[in-house]
């Protein structure tokens, strides 16, 4: 028993540690779980609202992304003629319809009241930057659009470096691009147009769709799962131990 005994402490302690670190990891998944359907309903409530009107210059600074990113709304704007960015574009957790390399196209449009807005007008694929090749895209004078709000996107870790002498952007942030472009004062937040579409087809507007994935669940029945697989194979090793010693 005394052999026993002194063999039992260091892989009990793994065994332990083991264990806490994986229920620890299951039940972290089950809390992100509750914070993504939470989000999902948040964004398919925003998302399907009816439009309302954008709120007024006087408001935007005391506005909160928490509580109206993805508002839903309408407004009057014209966009500034020839003035336009192009934001690398991958794959869209909200925008299914966009597949395949290409860019967004962001252009800023001044509100009938005072203030400017950046739309974020849709998706054009590689080939299509040049706005040139889609002189059908050009929207003049005051028109209606429908969006939904959206605030500068953070950047990662491994997001290049913006190449402004090149008219391209890897983050789509507003304010950022506006201040390089010598737009003038922006809005803290950008538009995500879904209508009108321009009469040549691009850039490519759309409406925005919540495709997230949730698979917390399966992740953490995983982890629960490493969990009782350490306690059995510990079981199996104890008994084993104990079988050997009693043997001796």
């Amino acid at each position: 028993m005394r052999r026993l005994r002194a063999g039992l402490a260091a892989p009990a302690l793994f065994a332990l540690a083991a264990l806490a670190t994986f229920v620890g990891l299951g039940t972290w998944q089950i809390q992100r779980k509750a914070w993504k359907e939470a989000l999902i309903a948040t964004l398919e409530q925003r998302l399907s609202a009816a439009p309302v009107d954008l709120p007024p210059r006087e408001q935007w600074g005391r506005l909160v992304p928490a509580e109206d990113e993805f508002r839903h709304v309408k407004f009057s704007a014209a966009f500034v003629p020839g003035a336009e960015v192009l934001v690398y574009a991958g794959s869209s957790a909200l925008r299914s319809d966009v597949s395949g390399p290409g860019y967004w196209v962001l252009a800023p449009a001044r509100l009938p009241a005072g203030g400017l807005v950046v739309i974020n007008r849709g998706f054009v694929p590689e080939g299509r930057q040049d706005s040139a090749t889609r002189s059908g895209g050009e929207i003049a004078g005051n028109v209606e659009l429908v969006g939904v709000m959206r605030w500068p996107e953070p950047r990662g870790t491994f997001s290049p470096k913006d190449q402004p002498e090149r008219n391209l952007w890897f983050v789509r942030d507003p304010v950022a691009i506006a201040s390089a472009k010598g737009w003038g004062d922006a809005a803290p937040f950008f538009i995500e147009l879904e209508s009108p579409q321009p009469p040549g087809g691009l850039p490519r507007a759309g409406a925005l769709k919540v495709n997230l994935r949730n698979e917390h669940l399966q992740y953490a029945i995983t982890w629960y799962g490493l969990a009782v697989v350490v306690v059995v194979m510990f079981a199996f090793w104890l008994r084993a131990r104990r079988q050997a010693a009693h043997s001796a």
